[in-house]
Parts: structure tokens; C-alpha cells; sequence
């Protein structure tokens, strides 16, 4: 293996974190149905002259399959998206940055679900560690008050979104739709945007400003193109599972980029909460013993 290749991956998770840090900016300067909606459009605008050519002569091969890819659109572009810049509201950077940690965790459980794989010691002691730790986190330190005090909303959806996307990729493994990857991505954007536009008709738009127009750009071009090839391109020299392993760096970025660029403070909560996170999940990806074995 060539280790010049984890730049790939290591420059999509960083990305990737990054965009954490702009769906924070983006929720004082620019509603969320506005952002959602302009990101995904021009994502569509910059792929059209690469991938419409090629769709457009598929397009009968793609129609049987346009309710699973209407689904992984929802899921992964609208859902996952729409979700997290609406968390952004009252959430920290921080916390949502460790909070999606949990996505290789979450797909891995789901994974047992949809695909019928047996689970793992790794899993079951995982998922264990990171809900206490989720629990630490969310709680603020004191996992009891989720019971008296109730979550931060934005906690919460950044949660739901973290799952919509770990489901996301379990479906797209389990249908394995037999397409090219850009063009089913195109075809995914495409569909974001038609499901988009409703909310963006019906929302309380802002002016397109100075300061929201960089946030647009970042989303729509490195966020969603950009991050996509690097990550691609790491999986095809290194391998989905040794390229997996560098997500658990996501919120090691995330905390370092929202204490430097939003002046965020780390507390005790965030390292204690957010550390036992990392252990399950990072246990679940090492601890591969099956509890159940397949039937012969």
C-alpha cells in the first residue's frame, strides 16, 4: 500500500469536517431550505456538462430503478443536509461534529438489520460505550438530565440526520444499483433538487450576500463534488475498510476547526462524552468476532 494514497480520504474527511463548521456559519446568514436548495443546484449545474450526455442515454436503464435512487436521494441529500444546517441553529459545531462520529457505528448496526450480516462483539460492545458516551455528550455532562431536562433540539436532529446517512450507505450497498458512481450521483443530485424546490418556493428567503455566497460555493463545489471524488478515489487504492477507518479522525477535525475558526470552548463534557463515543465506535470496527453465526 502507498501511503501517498491516505491523502484522499484524509482530504475528504476534512472536508468533510470542515463543512461541519460552514453549516454553523450558514445559520445566522442564510436559511436552511435557501442553502440546502443553492448547494445541490449548483452541484447540478457543474456535473450537467460531464453527466447529462451519458444519463440521458441510460435513461432507460435508470427508470426501473428511480424510487431506490429517489430514496437515496432523500436520505443522503436531503435529509442528511436539510437536517444537520437546521442543527446547526442550536447545536454546536462541536457536538455535531461528534455526533456524526457515530455514522460507522450506526451503519454497522444497520447493517445487521438490512443486510442480515450477524453481529459483532465489536457492535454490541460499541454501540453499548457509545450511547453512554452520547448520553455524557448530550446531557452536557450529566446523562441523567436527558430524563428531566429533555435534549437540545439541535442535538437531537443532528442525531436523526447521522442515521439517515448511515442508512443511506447501507442501502446503496445492499441494492448495489449497477451504474457508474458519477452518474449515480447525478442522478441523486437531480432528484435532491426536485425534492428540494417545494421548500425553497415556500421558505423565507435572504439576499445572496457577501458572506453567504463563500458557504454556497464551499457546499455545492468541495462538499459535494470535491470530498465525493477524494473519498472515491481512497476507497479505490486503499480499500472501503481501510478507508473507513480515517472517518474516526471527523471529529478530532471538527472540534480543532470549531475551537480555532468559531472560537468554540472544548469542555469537559466534549472530550469525556465524545471520547467514549470514539472508543465504541473504534471497537466496533476492530472487534470482528460474530455472536451469531450464518445459518449453512
Amino acid at each position: 500500500m502507498q501511503y501517498r494514497y491516505m491523502a484522499f480520504p484524509l482530504g475528504a474527511v476534512l472536508i468533510w469536517a470542515m463543512n461541519t463548521i460552514v453549516n454553523k456559519l450558514a445559520a445566522g446568514v442564510i436559511p436552511p431550505e435557501d442553502i440546502s436548495f443553492y448547494r445541490w443546484v449548483l452541484a447540478a449545474l457543474l456535473l450537467t456538462p460531464f453527466m447529462l450526455k451519458p444519463v440521458w442515454q441510460r435513461r432507460a436503464d435508470f427508470r426501473p430503478y428511480l424510487l431506490k435512487i429517489g430514496a437515496l436521494a432523500l436520505l443522503g441529500m436531503v435529509l442528511f443536509q436539510s437536517l444537520a444546517y437546521v442543527a446547526a441553529v442550536t447545536s454546536s459545531a462541536t457536538s455535531m461534529g461528534m455526533i456524526a462520529s457515530l455514522m460507522p457505528l450506526l451503519t454497522l448496526l444497520l447493517s445487521s438489520l438490512f443486510l442480515r450480516e450477524p453481529p459483532t462483539l465489536g457492535t454490541l460492545l460499541g454501540g453499548i460505550l457509545s450511547l453512554f458516551g452520547l448520553m455524557i455528550l448530550i446531557g452536557k455532562g450529566h446523562p441523567a438530565d436527558l430524563f428531566t431536562n429533555g435534549v437540545v433540539i439541535g442535538d437531537f436532529l443532528m442525531l436523526i440526520a447521522t442515521i439517515a446517512y448511515a442508512l443511506y450507505g447501507v442501502l446503496l450497498r445492499r441494492w448495489a444499483l449497477p451504474f457508474p458512481t458519477w452518474q449515480l450521483l447525478y442522478m441523486q443530485i437531480l432528484i435532491a433538487v426536485v425534492a428540494l424546490t417545494p421548500g425553497y418556493i415556500l421558505g423565507a428567503h435572504s439576499a445572496l450576500t457577501a458572506e453567504n455566497i463563500p458557504l454556497i460555493l464551499f457546499a455545492g463545489i468541495a462538499a459535494s463534488i470535491v470530498s465525493q471524488f477524494l473519498w472515491m478515489r481512497g476507497v479505490a487504492h486503499l480499500g472501503a475498510s481501510y478507508a473507513t477507518v480515517f472517518m474516526n479522525l471527523f471529529p478530532i477535525f471538527t472540534v480543532i476547526i470549531a475551537v480555532l475558526a468559531l472560537g468554540e470552548t472544548l469542555h469537559a463534557y466534549h472530550a469525556i462524552g465524545g471520547g467514549i463515543t470514539l472508543v465504541g465506535v473504534v471497537l466496533a470496527q476492530i472487534l470482528k468476532q460474530k455472536l451469531v453465526r450464518r445459518a449453512a
